[in-house]
């Protein structure tokens, strides 16, 4: 079939795990059973051997259109020929019910006759475990020989042909106007019956899955332009947090190239520290803190490590444990041919100081916005803030994980102040118990090194780390985190270093590959999205509403057909990296938030 583009998919889930949809009906990727588990359908990695479950008229011409149903996470796919229109409707439904799991597909006919094509083809465990069919009254079992075991229930309301030696199941099938056809897959490792022996058991959670995204929805507090946007990025942030555990995943994929062909190709099924903050931080603006809450209580139990070198690790898994060997799937191609595919992620053994800055800053929020946190809470924090202040001086591997050596990085910097800035506070302004005037004094010293060793007075610019003149769009979020004031004569001369050197046109790059420390791998990369939004965020924070507003549309512009974004942006307008990338919808939503307030502020229409 070839490889889609990356942004031609859309992504369902029931906050366990997530499937991509791709604009010709096929799906190409998910895990199974939780978002961080081996994949069952991988075809987005390799075109031959990942697995897919496909769904499409067999007529040669059609039109492809792909949409969410309105505030929802209900996905839908139409096909419009001449024959007639017809369209999937694809869910998952999210249920504190464990039997209601499955990954339901909703075929109808609007218009017309038109024949169809299934094939349901899973490989187990990445691709490396064989699997068994097993007829059932109303479909098919795939019975994994990994370790793991897993099973799937395929059920079908059309006849399905059983392929043993490919191991797939397919059918074809002809419907007319009004005619529907229901496919299921399930957990099959239940001995209990399933509710989706009734047939209108799934039509029934068609409407709960619906007003169960409708009414979370409800609960966002942000009424201003870029609604639907903001609303769509929210939801995506949703649909990477674990129902199960409180952790928000980075994003839903692993393995996806930040250059086609090159080699920046990890694994993101994580959860950072870092991402996760920060997505807190989105979510708690527009009032979900309900999440905000989750993840604490998750932060909480993660912080008690007494006997470990650093309070945390910098990632984890969504169940909290900290085993994240890397390594390579080498029977995958990757994607258009970019190896390695990793799984795991060695960046967990480094040091990243910035994580204790994004931290504090999201629990700080949590208690201004949400609830008051916990005095074990806080006594977890104070014990990390003890080893900060011998450590914040370290030199480390920096925002950006960089894989060639640590450096002092100036946001590793910036976060340590951070942390200390708004640990004094929360213990001022809660009567806490803290070392308030040795805090005091840290965080005093780390702003007066950033501003004597990390300024260049040639460049007018404060620079990546010490002994470069590199520039790094991390620094977009000094004034953001409340460092330097974003109308400082020494801010702006660095925003304007900044956009000569890293922006184009409403395009920033994180960095120069050729000038700064980087990940010490081959290649290039695309623009970092991320970084885009900052930088408009950093206009509006500096009054210069036009040309933030303007930016920051052209922005929306780069999202897929659904308002999807990955972490990159190509040469071609190409999305690249894992797909959809947690970081650049939740910096979406913080510069919606605050552009949309300046703007009411400034008396600007529309």
């Amino acid at each position: 079939m070839g490889y889609q583009p990356i942004e031609h998919y859309g992504m369902i889930g029931d906050l366990h795990t997530v499937a991509l949809v791709a604009r010709n009906g096929s799906i190409d990727y998910m895990c199974f059973p939780k978002l961080d588990s081996p994949s069952i359908f991988c075809r987005i990695l390799d075109d031959e051997k990942g697995g897919h479950f496909s769904l499409s008229p067999i007529h040669s011409e059609y039109r492809l259109k792909q949409l969410y149903l309105s505030n929802s996470a209900v996905l839908f796919t139409r096909f419009l020929s001449s024959n007639g229109v017809s369209e999937i409707s694809d869910f998952m439904p999210v249920s504190d019910q464990d039997a209601d799991r499955a990954l339901i597909r909703r075929v109808k006919v609007i218009r017309g006759q038109m024949t169809f094509e299934m094939v349901c083809e899973p490989a187990f465990d990445y691709g490396r475990a064989e699997h068994s069919l097993q007829e059932t009254t109303d479909g098919v079992i795939f019975r994994s020989s990994g370790k793991d075991g897993t099973s799937l229930r395929l059920r079908s309301q059309v006849p399905l042909v059983l392929n043993q030696q490919d191991q797939h199941v397919n059918a074809r099938f002809t419907l007319t106007t009004g005619e529907t056809a229901t496919f299921i897959l399930e957990d099959a490792s239940s001995p209990e019956p399933s509710p989706y022996e009734d047939p209108a058991h799934a039509a029934r959670k068609f409407i709960e899955t619906v007003n169960y995204w409708r009414g979370w929805l409800n609960q966002s507090k942000y009424q201003g332009r870029w609604r639907e946007m903001v609303n769509r990025s929210a939801m995506i942030l949703k649909l990477l947090t674990s129902k199960e555990f409180g952790s928000i995943a980075a994003s839903a994929t692993f393995g996806l190239p930040e250059e086609i062909g090159g080699e920046r190709n990890w694994d993101y099924r994580y959860t950072w520290i870092r991402d996760a903050s920060f997505t807190l931080y989105a979510l708690s603006r527009l009032g979900f803190t309900g999440e905000a809450a989750e993840f604490i209580h998750w932060i909480q139990e993660r912080s008690a490590r007494p006997d470990s070198d650093t309070p945390l690790e910098i990632m984890y898994r969504l169940d909290g444990s900290s085993i994240l060997d890397e390594f390579t799937l080498d029977h995958f191609e990757g994607y258009m041919g970019s190896k390695p595919v990793r799984i795991g992620n060695a960046a967990a053994s480094q040091l990243q100081l910035d994580i204790y800055g994004e931290l504090f800053d999201s629990v700080y929020l949590f208690d201004k916005y949400g609830e008051h946190i916990s005095l074990e809470l806080w006594e977890r924090l104070r014990s990390i803030l003890v080893w900060l202040a011998d450590h914040w001086n370290q030199a480390d591997e920096g925002i950006w994980e960089i894989r060639g050596g640590r450096h002092h990085f100036l946001y590793s910097r910036l976060m340590c102040w951070v942390a200390f800035d708004r640990a004094i506070r929360l213990a001022s302004k809660r009567s806490l118990p803290g070392l308030i005037p040795e805090w005091t004094k840290i965080r005093d010293e780390i702003y007066s090194e950033i501003h004597s060793r990390f300024w260049d007075p040639e460049l007018g610019a404060f620079v990546q780390h010490l002994d470069t003149k590199a520039l790094d769009a991390s620094s977009l979020l000094m004034p953001l985190v409340r460092f330097i004031s974003p109308t400082d004569t020494r801010w702006l001369s660095h925003l304007k270093a900044i956009e000569s050197h890293l922006v184009y046109d409403s395009l920033v790059y994180r960095y120069d590959v050729d000038t700064a420390a980087t990940d010490g791998l081959r290649g290039e990369e695309g623009t970092f999205s991320i970084c885009s939004f900052w930088f408009v965020e950093c206009l509006s924070r500096a009054g210069d509403l036009d040309r933030a507003r303007f930016y920051f549309e052209k922005m929306l512009g780069y999202a897929n057909h659904v308002g999807l974004y990955a972490e990159e942006l190509g040469l071609h307008g190409e999305h690249l990296g894992n797909f959809p990338q947690a970081f650049t919808h939740l910096a979406l939503i913080s510069a919606a938030f605050d552009l949309n307030r300046r703007l009411d502020r400034a008396g600007h229409a529309g």
